[in-house]
């Protein structure tokens, strides 16, 4: 859709919070408030001011994977430097993966994707080779074929996946949500659910405390590439029988569902069949799902995010929950009020309107 802001170089945060100064938490970040057109700035800390009893918080549990590692392309010793990052893998044990070039600073720059047959040498004598491209019109994602386990591979020497805008690396916790949990088989997310990176255990607890529930799902992000702004991918996914009854209770009793992250909204609403009333139905598998203004959303009402490139295709979905107008204007405001983009950056809350006689959802 692309949104006539212009987002300053200086607005990236290149630092988590907590690296921000002495005494900051993750919590210490900015808090834009939307309600249809207008728009408020408020502390994260405050979040809890904001919902009431009853509302739910759809949240990500995926786990965020150390899916960078350094490689070499060809068969033989030498070979150009290159860095793989792993995006998703597959049923039949390929994954997605794009290559990227180092570039000198610790980050990467996009390359050009393949060529089929390709060889990647990767650290412990493990090699990939390239089988064919992702789909979908793009060249950047391939498929290939590893000969050893990945997750062991990135357990031992991957690092987290890290972008131009960001300062230095930082350690995997860094990039860890309070609501991750392992998976048994090693899967996680090539980049974080980043909305969810703000909360700690004692936000979470207040908010329980007030009589907001919170909602497990899961959603295994792949790589998104700060550069292409492509519409995503199929993910995994997976909705549990109790987050959907939790979900279709709360709207029966007038309570709000507010995801965290565009992740939650896309694996929530992949599991509303169609003809299901706006039920929620436990699901999972592969969702190829792309929210966006015409298809609209089913089961969500408000949407805590982060705040997104202005190509970004994200912001599809974000004007699918909000509308435009809303989305408009809130991304200059939070230019006009310098507010930080990107993983470690401020949030957003987009909420119901709320007419002269109280909310509607």
């Amino acid at each position: 859709m692309g949104l006539a802001v212009r987002v300053p170089q200086e607005l990236s945060a290149r630092v988590p919070a907590e690296q921000r100064g002495p005494g900051r938490g993750r919590d210490d970040v900015r808090l834009m408030v939307s309600r249809g057109t207008e728009v408020s700035h408020r502390a994260f800390r405050e979040l809890p001011e904001l919902l009431r009893a009853g509302d739910v918080l759809v949240v990500n549990t995926s786990a965020t994977l150390a899916a960078a590692v350094d490689g070499r392309l060809g068969a033989e010793p030498g070979g150009r430097p290159v860095v793989v990052h792993f995006s998703t893998r597959g049923d039949d044990g390929r994954w997605a993966v794009e290559l990227r070039v180092p570039d000198g600073a610790g980050a990467t720059r996009p390359r050009a994707g393949g060529p089929a047959g390709a060889v990647v040498r990767l650290p412990g004598g493990a090699r990939l080779v390239l089988e064919e491209p992702l789909g979908g019109g793009s060249q950047r994602l391939w498929w290939a074929r590893p000969d050893a386990g990945v997750p062991g591979l990135l357990a031992r020497y991957g690092r987290p996946i890290r972008y131009g805008y960001t300062e230095r690396d930082q350690p995997v916790s860094a990039y860890q949500t309070v609501f991750a949990l392992p998976s048994s088989d090693g899967a996680g997310s090539a980049e974080m659910p980043s909305a969810g990176r703000p909360f700690t255990a004692r936000l979470v607890a207040e908010l329980v405390s007030r009589g907001v529930q919170f909602a497990p799902l899961v959603l295994h992000t792949g790589v998104s590439s700060a550069e292409a702004h492509e519409p995503p991918y199929p993910e995994r996914f997976a909705v549990p029988a109790a987050t959907a009854w939790l979900v279709n209770a709360a709207r029966a009793g007038g309570g709000r569902v507010i995801a965290v992250g565009t992740t939650a909204v896309r694996a929530l609403e992949s599991a509303v069949p169609a003809g299901a009333g706006g039920l929620v139905r436990a699901a999972g598998g592969w969702t190829d799902l792309v929210v966006t203004p015409e298809r609209g959303v089913r089961v969500v009402d408000g949407l805590l995010t982060g705040l997104h490139e202005p190509e970004a295709s994200h912001l599809l979905m974000l004007e699918a929950v909000a509308g435009r107008p809303a989305l408009g204007r809130a991304y200059a405001e939070a230019v006009r009020e310098r507010y930080l983009w990107h993983e470690f950056g401020d949030v957003h809350l987009l909420l119901p309107e709320e007419g002269p006689h109280g909310p509607h959802c």
